[in-house]
């Protein structure tokens, strides 16, 4: 066992807020706390997932963040009755609140892959659409055996467009075109095999495996684990050129924190490594 919090809440009752919060030993626990609709992104729920990640990103108590959904879904994407709703408007105000809702979704994907903490998605039940958007989104992800992904917007005249963005860049052209033209189910073993998560468990064993990596992570110096997230996203839209000349200033930046001086030090001395976080 890997001492992981415990399960996952079934809440989401009406005074409850959309989302929730736990910590343990720094890592941090973000539920999506929508159950009943399965918790669709709606205006609300990405307001709150945003001032979320807006407090940990200078939370120093916070080393790795877990993402997941209460109730019987991880997360179903946008809320279809909102945006049916926005229409009401008609015209101009009705598009500009489209607008406004999809950028701040966007907002919320950018913001989570610039966190200077790693975020791994607990991924139950359904990862639809703007859902499957979040997954690809987080740095890893770990999904029960029964979890299924879908970009799904094409059935219903609507192409995943803003969830596109974060899947094209977690998984190969074809698989994501794929996804994409089709809106079909895809089960948690495809999943893995175009990379859309890392590992994929029996249901009944993913709390322990998601905390069990989480916290292997949380190990790490948190100051060595911003530099390496930050460097990964901007290397991979580089040439190969660039992306070398850019990750050797980065590499010799690192060696002059105290943290890789204690680590080396710590291997030749075989002696676990006391960080100093900087």
């Amino acid at each position: 066992m890997s001492g992981a919090p415990s399960p996952t809440p079934q809440a989401g009752q009406p005074d409850e807020p959309p989302v929730l919060r736990r910590d343990r030993a720094g890592v941090v626990t973000v539920t999506l706390n929508r159950p009943k609709a399965r918790n669709a992104l709606s205006a609300a729920l990405i307001g709150a997932l945003q001032e979320t990640f807006d407090a940990l990103a200078d939370d120093p108590t916070a080393k790795v963040v877990v993402v997941e959904g209460a109730g019987p879904a991880f997360c179903a994407g946008h809320d279809l009755k909102e945006l049916r709703a926005l229409a009401s408007a008609g015209g101009a105000e009705a598009r500009d609140g489209y607008e406004a809702l999809f950028r701040s979704c966007s907002l919320l994907m950018m913001t989570i892959t610039r966190l200077p903490k790693p975020v791994i998605a607990r991924v139950h039940g359904v990862a639809t659409a703007a859902g499957c958007q979040l997954v690809a989104s987080c740095d890893l992800a770990v999904a029960a055996e029964d979890a299924r992904f879908a970009t799904p917007g094409v059935n219903i005249g609507l192409f995943c467009s803003t969830p596109m963005v974060a899947l094209s860049r977690a998984v190969g052209r074809k698989a994501a075109m794929e996804m994409l033209l089709t809106g079909d189910m895809i089960p948690a073993a495809r999943a893995r095999e175009i990379g859309l998560v890392n590992r994929v468990v029996p249901g009944d064993r993913l709390d322990d495996e998601t905390y069990a990596l989480a916290e292997a992570i949380a190990e790490k110096s948190r100051h060595v684990l911003a530099i390496g997230k930050e460097a990964f996203y901007r290397q991979a839209d580089m040439d190969l050129a660039a992306a070398y000349d850019y990750a050797s200033t980065v590499m010799a930046r690192n060696m002059m924190a105290r943290d890789a001086a204690e680590g080396i030090d710590a291997f030749l001395e075989k002696r676990p490594a006391a960080w100093k976080e900087c």
